[in-house]
């Protein structure tokens, strides 16, 4: 029988329900159970996809092509899950399925309610994941853990709240438990950390239906036994279900201070499961490395939402994964695109040992990037491209030493000379704008010989994409012709994947995102030999 786990958050947002989560799914797999993870977002949008990443952060991609959210990612970094687009949920996506069965008369002419209709929908999404064929671990799911965003009391996160309530009535009350996060702040002035922001939050909870099994308190210094036992008696949960959720110096120290707090064992006791063994070494392995650097690298990162780094939370850990690699702190040097010209780029990048440039979208900054291209070809130094830094690096070469002035993307001078990046859709021949993203896994073969094909080891990857444009193939040999090699396609020789310059000291762009795919146990090849490449260059004479 399938266990599940609901994760819940009060008082405000942003305490950190994505990370308990996918701590909780680390600590449960250290004991030997596979795990299956979900995340509920009540707001109304379909996904996070058409949003501004200031309003919401990245959108992570899963290898069947869904837009999800960021928290997706947390859960694919610290366990072994593979998420899907059965993995997130919205208010969008629950409500349009509700509608089109309705106006498909499934419903039989019965009116259609929150209760029983919606709820019914989110439970049966739930149920998916556990399903085989939801991209996780199907129907050989242990524990399935299911974070629902939000806060208690907001109004669009009732019926999921709703719903989670009646799940466990329907799956058995010993086979489903409730983890609450809540605030317990300090309070400078008086000298102390308060528990009435979490008793509240739990009166909100239990007034909907809800009795948390475990109470995660969300503070800056540990927990005394009597506030514990405080809230073990006014929120009515077992003395050791509290649980300090403490901050930590990196984030990948969060599930060993919930081991220590005794948070999977209470866990494995409250869902009847008997554990073969506690496992948790390898991440105290890693953390001891992380604290303990035998140096630091500069990472100057060229960007147009840098005044938001959620925006760029997968990149972020990817980077610092590659730090982990070589033993390295990463520092970051973050530039806004749009500060960024040929003029400046020796002031704002001179100093850093490696350049890499983001994914984004729409003409803001552009120039930008073109610039961060140029002085990291003519300087020598590493230089990594994703996404949009792919194509704005191409773009710079075919100007710059290609000679074709005015090469451009249409997707910021459609009547551009010399087309270098076009629309996916004028390769396709589709003009409609739905469904012209290249979204989700594909392959790509690597060229024997080439920088790409001796970091990654082989002949043949996957990786994840989101974007709308692509490199035009008419320029294949004027580019090629100048110097710079085309190292990846896809098998059907439609798609380029990866260009690098052979004779600079580490210049290589993707058309794809490594970062989704990099784990803190697992670099991503890429990120540990581009910091492993921008160490040397630190270290080379000046």
């Amino acid at each position: 029988m399938t266990k599940y786990i609901f994760v819940t958050g009060g008082v405000v947002s942003s305490l950190g329900k994505g990370l308990a989560s996918a701590s909780i799914g680390a600590l449960l797999e250290g004991h030997g159970f596979k795990v299956a993870m979900m995340k509920c977002d009540p707001y109304l949008n379909v996904d996070p996809g058409t949003m501004s990443p200031y309003q919401h952060g990245e959108v992570y991609v899963t290898e069947d092509g869904a837009e999800t959210d960021l928290d997706l990612g947390h859960y694919e970094r610290f366990t072994h899950c593979e998420t899907s687009k059965a993995s997130n949920i919205t208010t969008g996506k629950i409500y349009g399925s509700v509608i089109a069965k309705e106006r498909r008369g499934d419903y039989l002419g019965r009116t259609v309610q929150v209760i029983p209709h919606i709820t019914d929908e989110i439970k049966a999404s739930i149920r998916a994941v556990a399903s085989a064929g939801s991209g996780g671990h199907g129907e050989d799911a242990d524990v399935v853990i299911v974070e629902i965003g939000g806060t208690v009391g907001d109004i669009e996160g009732l019926p999921f709240l709703e719903a989670i309530r009646q799940f466990r009535q329907d799956v058995g009350r010993e086979n489903a438990i409730f983890v609450h996060l809540a605030l317990v702040p300090w309070i400078a002035t008086a000298h102390e950390l308060k528990t009435k922001p979490m008793q509240h939050s739990v009166r909100e909870l239990r007034a909907i239906g809800i009795s948390p099994s475990v109470l995660l308190g969300r503070t800056d210094r540990l927990l005394s036994p009597d506030l514990k036992a405080k809230l073990a008696l006014f929120c009515d949960v077992p003395e050791e279900a509290v649980i300090t959720a403490k901050d930590v110096e990196t984030i990948y120290e969060v599930p060993i201070a919930f081991s220590h707090e005794g948070l999977d064992e209470i866990i494995l006791k409250q869902l009847g499961l008997r554990s073969p063994g506690r496992d948790v070494g390898a991440w105290e392995e890693l953390v001891r490395r992380i604290k303990n650097p035998k140096g630091e690298v500069v990472i100057g990162i060229v960007g147009k939402y840098v005044t938001f780094e959620d925006s760029y939370k997968s990149l972020n850990e990817a980077l610092s994964h590659g730090g982990f690699g070589n033993d390295v702190k990463v520092v970051r040097r973050w530039v806004e695109s749009d500060e960024l010209d040929s003029a400046s780029a020796a002031l704002k990048l001179g100093g850093v040992d490696g350049i890499l440039v983001p994914g984004g979208f729409g003409s803001r900054g552009t120039d930008g990037m073109v610039a961060a291209a140029e002085y990291a070809r003519k300087t020598g130094t590493p230089y990594f491209g994703i996404c949009y830094g792919f194509q704005w690096a191409v773009t710079e070469f075919a100007r710059n030493v290609c000679g074709l002035a005015g090469a451009n993307s249409t997707e910021v001078d459609p009547d551009a000379p010399h087309r270098i990046i076009y629309k996916l859709q004028e390769l396709l021949g589709v003009d409609d704008m739905g469904g012209t993203m290249r979204l989700g896994s594909y392959t790509c073969e690597l060229k024997p010989g080439s920088r790409a094909a001796a970091i990654y080891g082989t002949s043949e990857i996957r990786e994840r994409h989101r974007h709308r444009y692509e490199f035009n193939q008419a320029y294949l040999k004027t580019v090629e012709d100048h110097g710079l090699v085309v190292s990846g396609k896809t098998p059907d020789g439609k798609f380029v994947e990866i260009a690098e310059l052979p004779d600079h000291p580490w210049f290589l762009a993707v058309q794809y995102h490594p970062e989704f795919k990099s784990k803190p146990l697992a670099p991503h090849p890429l990120f540990r030999d581009f910091v492993r490449a921008s160490l040397e260059n630190r270290r080379r004479p000046s």
